[in-house]
């Protein structure tokens, strides 16, 4: 069997930089290169795209759109990074984690959207919950998330560590107040919710990790279980997965936001008590959050181990 071409469009974004990162060194794929002086050179780069058995997108939505229209063959798999096409027809979610059998969903598919890091906090709690009817779909959720600030790309980034620091990057400060994330339509739609979330997203200065938080009231989900009976059903829904885990939260016990930063897992923390929970996903958002996410969606379209080349 051939070595399976890969080629990331955007591979100078952060993303990009991460997926090369996890896969430069590996023998089992054959990377294609662009030179370059030829990065923006739309001949070029429809040749590779054409010429590779997977793309990567590490692209704004409106160049990921355009690259896709590009293919024009049958054989190349794309794995998108983008916010393009997380909630179109036809391409599939990728959160291995959950379907029931990732390798007939994700394995099979030609168009895949990769999850953006802050729907990846918020579904890893709720969606389970939906799906097993314990969080009614018309439920008024709300999610806040801790960020690094990596997660804002180069810019933000150069903000953050490129000369004299303004004050105001010292602390958290929150975005996204006109309550229109671009992660939202996502976050409903693979959610099965009848209404997006009330979200708000919190950067801080720390390069990278996350921490999304979901608030519930018990009383208002079916069979108005206790925080420690959630973590159960949470548990028992992602028994045997190698990249996500659930616990409880220790008496007393902090959470730091980068607590997993430079892995690519995902670590469900649930606390509370008989009356409210709260679930908290704390993971990297270079990680699972986006470049691990891809790699591990490569790897099961290619019929590999998903955890190949990941930091676990």
């Amino acid at each position: 069997m051939a070595i399976p071409k890969v080629y990331i469009d955007g591979r100078e974004g952060t993303t990009g930089l991460q997926i090369y990162e996890r896969l430069g060194a590996r023998s089992d794929i054959e990377f294609l290169h662009i030179d370059a002086d030829k990065r923006k050179d739309v001949e070029e780069r429809k040749k590779l795209l054409n010429a590779a058995d997977i793309v990567f997108l590490c692209l704004p939505d409106g160049a990921a759109r355009e690259a896709v229209e590009l293919i024009e063959n049958e054989h190349t798999r794309v794995i998108d990074a983008s916010t393009a096409h997380r909630t179109t027809r036809g391409w599939v979610y990728g959160f291995p984690e959950l379907y029931r059998y990732p390798g007939e969903v994700i394995g099979q598919a030609r168009r895949v959207a990769n999850p953006g890091c802050h729907a990846t906090g918020f579904l890893a709690g709720v969606a389970p919950l939906v799906k097993l009817h314990i969080l009614p779909e018309d439920y008024p959720l709300t999610c806040f998330s801790l960020t690094g600030y990596s997660g804002g790309g180069k810019r933000m980034i150069a903000q953050y560590e490129e000369g004299e620091k303004d004050a105001a990057l010292s602390s958290p400060r929150l975005y996204g107040l006109n309550l229109c994330h671009k992660h939202l339509p996502e976050m409903q739609q693979v959610a099965g919710l009848s209404q997006s979330p009330v979200f708000c997203p919190v950067v801080d200065d720390y390069y990278k990790g996350m921490a999304v938080t979901v608030q519930l009231h018990n009383k208002y989900l079916l069979g108005q279980p206790t925080a420690e009976e959630l973590y159960h059903v949470l548990s028992a829904y992602y028994a045997g997965q190698k990249l996500i885990s659930v616990r409880f939260a220790r008496e007393g016990e902090l959470l730091p936001a980068n607590t997993l930063a430079g892995t690519d897992r995902l670590e469900l923390v649930v606390g509370g008590h008989e009356r409210q929970s709260v679930i908290t996903a704390l993971f990297d958002n270079l990680g699972k959050g986006a470049s691990g996410a891809a790699v591990q969606n490569m790897n099961l379209m290619l019929g590999l181990d998903e955890t190949t080349g990941l930091n676990l």
